[in-house]
């Protein structure tokens, strides 16, 4: 055998090697094991970016109560931004809007920073009227009013509160039907110590760092 033949064959049997090993290290690690999160809703308007964006419903199928918008909003402007509304078209729908220091109002997004909306002491949106605005499963518009870049709207998926997003669907948890009445779940997007699902620690304060 010429010497470029053997290079040749030592180079293919490299390469099934290398291939033979990867597919041995994915068996046993699966998007469960890796701690792979489902991508979610993301858009960007000017100096506003919005990312994580879900309607998150009640945990229990069948149960009527209120529903949370959770997202990260982004600023990179140099002046603070106040998000005024969030809306979701096509329904009947009203979002209440509580800061992150409580008290009912519009939430401010600092310049160069970003607010967390759901999670511990983050500011929250409850969708009073949920379990008829949206349906699980859906991608649902939802509009994001900021004072000024305007409107930003981006479809959202409906997912209840549970798996990843049990930590921050809605305080109020009606019992299911035939069960006995329980405690109810953490605050609107109540989240546990360490790393927030969205990849963004909620400190329960708008942060300033850049993005």
């Amino acid at each position: 055998m010429s010497r470029s033949l053997r290079r040749g064959a030592l180079a293919a049997t490299a390469i099934v090697f290398s291939i033979a090993a990867l597919s041995a290290c994915g068996a046993g690690n699966d998007a469960q094991t890796l701690g792979v999160k489902p991508d979610n809703a993301a858009v960007t308007v000017d100096d506003v970016k919005i990312q994580n964006a879900l309607v998150i419903t009640q945990p229990h199928q069948g149960v009527k109560g209120p529903a949370v918008v959770s997202a990260t909003v982004f600023n990179n402007g140099t002046t603070p931004q106040t998000l005024e509304a969030i809306t979701l078209p096509g329904t009947t729908a009203t979002v209440k809007l509580t800061p992150a220091a409580g008290g009912a109002g519009p939430i401010t997004v600092p310049a160069l920073g970003s607010v967390v909306i759901g999670g511990a002491g983050n500011a929250t949106a409850v969708i009073e009227n949920g379990t008829e605005a949206a349906k699980n499963g859906n991608a649902q518009k939802v509009v994001f009013k900021l004072s000024k870049t305007g409107n930003v709207g981006l479809s959202a998926f409906v997912v209840p509160a549970t798996s990843y997003f049990k930590d921050f669907g809605p305080s109020i948890v009606p019992a299911p039907p035939g069960s006995s009445p329980t405690a109810s779940a953490p605050a609107e997007g109540e989240h546990g110590g360490g790393e927030g699902e969205h990849g963004t620690e909620p400190s329960g304060e708008a942060t300033t760092a850049g993005h």
